[in-house]
């Protein structure tokens, strides 16, 4: 039987001390409220970076050791919230990518500031410094109590007629009974594995879930510039560190102190590539046969810090927590990937995940009638991040339509609708026009950087003009734009088979 040993309402509990969870807590103790966070894993170790990343285990975020990079909307929104943490996190050697440093050379020769340019910048480090700085920040909040290596065990509610009301958790540590932990406000941030969902639903919940399988499967590989090695210069667009292939899409993440991670993803029917890049050899012939990222990995450029490694069951996900105008829990909310979720590859789960912090903050600071405060945070969450998500499952369905192609030996450029045919001919014309035009690219990476709606920037007629005289010059001419260099899909399975072969004779 479970004891109750803290009796005492807190105002609120937050479920997991990843990104989500600590940017929830932060927000909300910037209001007054005091928060404890409960984790069930052990904080990070005390010394550097390379310490936390390779030794904090990290069971709770399967994606711990995989690349992530914060938008702009994401540290505008850090910097002007908590320009302390900032301060921390280039302490910690975190790097700022500005707008300019993400030009190709041929548009930065020609590059003049606007205002507004200043806000569109990347941080970068690794996830475990990232989680690291995060952490010891909001230990440092005299509203903020972090408990570690505790387990949740239980949901606790009652009903309210047939109304479900929260009341809190039970926990359980290692060498301590089990005890609730009762609090006003439960914040769900456990990521795409929590508990507390299924708990919900076993007490009379009816959650409504959208879930579609991108289809993917992304492999990662750690390495660190060899010493007096400088880091390469952004390449042109044909040979840049991240791009797509059409059977396999790459991409370069700097890091902080001459780190970095390559990512490849490939559709889950790549079989054959998909043995192959589990090998950490074979990931490296891999890269090596792609121009842009030779510059990287080079045997005489860099050395591998870990083995290659995938991440798998990806999805687009997203939970309804209210059904048709009525919660379906009061005092109970659901953050990040908890409630939500999109395809990793385009990096916005972290960006994603603070919007929705701040979204809670606010409704809490603004409202206290728990029905009001579900139904609000219900409606600012479809406003602000339903585009967002409705745009990456979008992607996904487009690169999974290509890469199905791709395996089969189809063409897909043909379309079958005069619509169909205008839509292909303006993506083809407004990447052409990204790659020559300055003001177009600078639109594209407003939306890229979620500092807008998606698509929002195509309501600026000068882009849109720009990009309708980019489609005179034919689609085969824009089409072009998109490519990069690298070997075809048969030429990168033929390289592979020669090189085992090359590995059989050896040792025969």
């Amino acid at each position: 039987m479970t004891s109750v040993t803290n009796l005492a309402k807190p105002p609120v509990v937050v479920v997991g001390a990843g990104i989500s969870g600590l940017c929830t807590a932060l927000a909300l103790a910037k209001t007054g409220l005091a928060v404890t966070v409960v984790e069930r894993d052990s904080p990070p170790p005390s010394g550097d970076p390379d310490q936390a990343f390779f030794e904090w285990n990290r069971r709770g975020a399967a994606q711990f050791k995989h690349p992530h990079a914060f938008l702009a909307v994401m540290s505008n929104l850090l910097q002007d919230s908590f320009p302390g943490l900032m301060d921390d996190f280039f302490a910690a050697g975190a790097r700022k990518v500005t707008f300019e440093d993400m030009l190709p050379p041929d548009l930065k020769e020609k590059y003049t500031p606007l205002p507004g340019d200043e806000k569109m910048w990347l941080l970068m480090c690794r996830r475990a410094t990232m989680e690291t700085v995060f952490r010891r920040y909001a230990e440092q909040q005299d509203l903020i109590s972090i408990e570690s290596d505790t387990q949740v065990t239980a949901l606790l509610s009652h009903k309210d007629g047939d109304q479900i009301l929260v009341d809190g958790i039970s926990v359980k540590t290692r060498d301590e009974p089990e005890r609730q932990l009762l609090s006003q406000v439960l914040i769900d941030a456990g990521g795409r594995n929590s508990k507390l969902k299924t708990w919900l639903q076993a007490a009379g919940g009816a959650i409504k879930t959208e879930d579609d399988d991108a289809e993917i499967v992304y492999f990662t590989r750690h390495y660190k510039l060899l010493p007096g090695v400088e880091e390469p210069a952004r390449g042109d667009s044909k040979d840049r560190s991240s791009g797509d292939l059409g059977y396999i899409k790459y991409g370069v993440f700097p890091g902080e102190g001459g780190h970095f991670a390559v990512i490849a993803c490939l559709h889950k029917e790549e079989k054959a590539l998909h043995e192959a890049i589990k090998s950490s050899d074979q990931f490296d012939l891999i890269c090596r046969s792609i121009p842009g990222l030779v510059p990287w990995v080079a045997a005489d450029k860099a050395e591998p810090t870990t083995e290659s490694f995938g991440f798998g069951d990806i999805h687009a996900v997203w939970h309804h927590f209210v059904d048709d105008g009525r919660a379906v829990a009061l005092n109970y909310f659901a953050v990040g990937d908890a409630a939500l979720r999109t395809n990793p590859l385009y990096g916005r789960g972290c960006s994603t995940g603070i919007i929705h912090a701040h979204l809670l903050a606010d409704t809490l600071r603004d409202i206290s009638d728990p029905v009001a405060r579900a139904l609000q945070f219900h409606q600012r969450t479809e406003e602000e991040l339903r585009p967002i998500f409705k745009a990456s499952l979008a992607e996904d369905k487009k690169a999974i339509r290509q890469a199905k192609a791709e395996i089969n030996g189809q063409v897909i450029d043909s379309a079958s609708t005069a619509k169909a045919w205008f839509n292909a001919a303006f993506g083809d014309a407004l990447s052409m026009a990204s790659t020559r035009n300055i003001h177009v690219l600078r639109g594209i990476m407003r939306t890229f950087n979620l500092l807008e709606k998606p698509g929002d920037f195509l309501k600026d007629k000068r882009i849109l003009l720009t990009t309708m005289a980019y489609m005179l010059g034919g689609r085969k001419r824009n089409a072009n734009a998109r490519k990069v260099n690298g070997p075809g899909r048969q030429q990168m399975l033929t390289i592979l088979t020669n090189k085992q072969a090359q590995r059989e004779s050896a040792s025969a």
